[in-house]
């Protein structure tokens, strides 16, 4: 018994510096590159939507949008002001609505192509339908409830009004 003690006792002596020799390089991991000191001022300009959150991506990530970045001068101008107006959106969005755009996004490249040009042709027809309505866009917040009376008023079914920025043929 006193030999099994002493040989666990022995054994824990020597297996745990190299445990803890594993955990500390684990801990030490490599900044993510490419720095943002890194990157070519024209990737800098392009980029600068992003600059504030760039610390905070992973190398992956990072070399993503450096790739767009490099792609950039090559597109059309409607396709690069496209890019700038995402780029300063994706920024906005909260960490949580991040993971839930990459997730749909994700969903919709393993739906078959019909699938997906049927799912196309419905947001093209809703974005039309905010254009008919410029009153309205998807941003707006919903209208502030009537001050004058405590009863909600009810709206009949198909009236034609729509909510919180949503046209009526959306809403339903």
């Amino acid at each position: 018994m006193a030999k099994a003690f002493i040989a666990l006792t022995v054994w824990l002596c020597l297996a745990f510096p190299a445990v803890a020799a594993q955990a500390n390089k684990a801990d030490t991991k490599k900044p993510a590159r490419p720095g943002w000191s890194e990157l070519k001022p024209e990737q800098q300009k392009i980029l600068a939507p992003l600059s504030t959150e760039w610390e905070k991506m992973d190398t992956t990530r990072r070399k993503k949008w450096v790739a767009i970045a490099d792609r950039y001068p090559k597109m059309k101008p409607q396709e690069q002001q496209r890019l700038q107006i995402n780029m300063a959106a994706w920024v906005k969005l909260t960490p949580e609505e991040r993971k839930a755009a990459r997730e749909k996004y994700q969903t919709l490249q393993k739906l078959p192509p019909d699938k997906r040009r049927q799912v196309a042709a419905q947001w093209k027809q809703y974005q039309l339908s905010l254009a008919a309505q410029p009153e309205l866009s998807p941003s707006d917040p919903p209208a502030p409830p009537d001050s004058q009376s405590d009863t909600p008023t009810a709206t009949p079914p198909n009236s034609g009004t729509a909510t919180a920025g949503v046209p009526a043929s959306a809403a339903q």
